[in-house]
């Protein structure tokens, strides 16, 4: 068989797709993956058969995000990159497996006429139960129902994207869609890369789904010199330790609440690491006993086994590392899904409630952070999690899904699909 996937993102969106790619080789499929020109590297690194795509995209989106303009020109220039380069690619694979974020996906199937897998790190199917998940308020409200938010959430995507794909679909003799929040999930079949355990569903979802677990890549290279040093700083002695990462993300109060950390860590003889991502987070600290400053890439399977509690930015992949290593874990959410699964965090009692790092006080952070540390709580309902998690296997879920996905041809009708057919066939 042979398959496209098709990724975009940071190293939680990019590194599942690695390891699902590596796993299809194994088992005799041609894999082409196509991915931003920033993991190039880990590509080779794996083996595999990659392309990579025309726009800078990670760079291009963060130095968009808060910048509406520039956010509409950004989505629309990828938008169009994705036309050109993936309808000459889907025609020659016979499925094509892309994430939520590629727009243009559901339309370069439907036209190419094969079958598409619509991958998504979080609940991102419109619901009347659970509200958006890439929204700052991801717990249900009294006033604005789940099914209002969506409806909200879809009229902005609309407007970033439907013209675009509309002029497209035109060029290509398709009949215009009307809603992009729709017409993506009706007209794929849906995986879920994330726990069950960790994060929600909606049984009455009616589309085509089916959720098998976070992809976890274990294989990814590292520096072998930083993990022994990071190892002899966290095991020279007792002392509880903190880990502390925004990952691929930026904040302008960063710094600043690393510094709070590693006060907090002198008053309370704590150790801090903090990892400082693409934006070098933290690289202003000094404190050779109690900080370990992580500048280069080392998984978090390997890390957390040796935290007392993990504070984060709220990726998916970040909480689901933690979750997995049986830690207690709190968010700084910033962007997108972040929120949810700090919420999530906190909802199934893994952590405080997760805060805003630009607006809590360094009082505020003392409590939250000594909490985190101290109540037994959490590190008993964390291990009873991680049991959970460790018991699933989202690579070869994923993989079977596919295969067995292969052999349907796409849904392009939304009335055949109902919710037996979406229940049916769940790992």
């Amino acid at each position: 068989m042979n398959i496209l996937l098709v990724c975009r993102g940071s190293q939680g969106d990019i590194y599942p797709y690695l390891a699902v790619a590596a796993e299809l080789v194994n088992r005799g499929h041609a894999v082409l993956l196509s991915l931003p020109r920033v993991f190039e590297k880990d590509a080779k690194s794996f083996g595999l058969t990659y392309t990579l795509q025309a726009a800078d995209d990670i760079v291009g989106m963060v130095g968009s995000a808060n910048n509406t303009k520039d956010l509409l020109a950004w989505t629309k220039r990828v938008i169009h990159d994705q036309f050109e380069e993936l309808i000459p690619l889907v025609r020659r694979h016979d499925v094509l497996v892309a994430s939520n974020t590629e727009f243009s996906a559901p339309t370069i199937a439907e036209y190419c006429r094969k079958p598409f897998v619509r991958t998504a790190y979080a609940p991102l199917l419109p619901s009347r139960a659970l509200p958006p998940p890439v929204m700052p308020w991801p717990k249900p409200n009294r006033l604005i129902t789940p099914g209002l938010q969506w409806k909200m959430l879809n009229m902005v995507l609309n407007l970033m994207v439907r013209k675009v794909l509309n002029t497209h679909r035109k060029a290509l003799g398709m009949a215009p869609i009307a809603d992009q929040g729709e017409h993506a999930p009706r007209h794929g079949n849906n995986f879920l890369m994330y726990s069950r355990f960790l994060g929600e569903v909606d049984p009455q979802w009616p589309y085509i789904w089916n959720i098998g677990g976070y992809c976890f890549n274990d294989r990814i290279p590292y520096n072998e010199e930083a993990y022994r040093k990071l190892a002899d700083f966290m095991r020279k002695d007792r002392r509880p330790s903190l880990f502390f990462t925004l990952g691929s993300c930026v904040s302008k109060k960063g710094d600043r609440f690393c510094s709070w950390l590693l006060d907090l860590c002198e008053e309370r003889d704590y150790k801090l690491v903090v990892g400082a991502g693409w934006w070098k987070l933290g690289e202003r600290l000094h404190d050779k006993e109690r900080l370990f400053l992580l500048n280069t890439v080392i998984p978090h399977h390997l890390i957390f086994p040796f935290c007392d509690a993990v504070i984060h930015h709220g990726g998916s992949g970040t909480a689901h590392s933690a979750a997995r290593a049986g830690k207690p874990q709190m968010a700084v959410p910033l962007i997108l899904d972040q929120h949810y699964w700090g919420y999530r965090a906190a909802s199934l009692g893994l952590g405080p409630g997760y805060i805003n790092i630009g607006r809590i006080s360094r009082e505020e952070t003392a409590l939250k952070v000594s909490d985190l540390l101290t109540n037994p709580l959490y590190r008993q309902n964390a291990g009873n999690l991680a049991a959970q998690i460790q018991s699933e296997q989202g690579i070869q879920n994923l993989c079977a899904y596919l295969a067995s996905s292969c052999a349907e041809p796409p849904p392009v009708q939304p009335e055949a699909v109902s919710v037996t057919q979406s229940t049916a066939g769940r790992v």
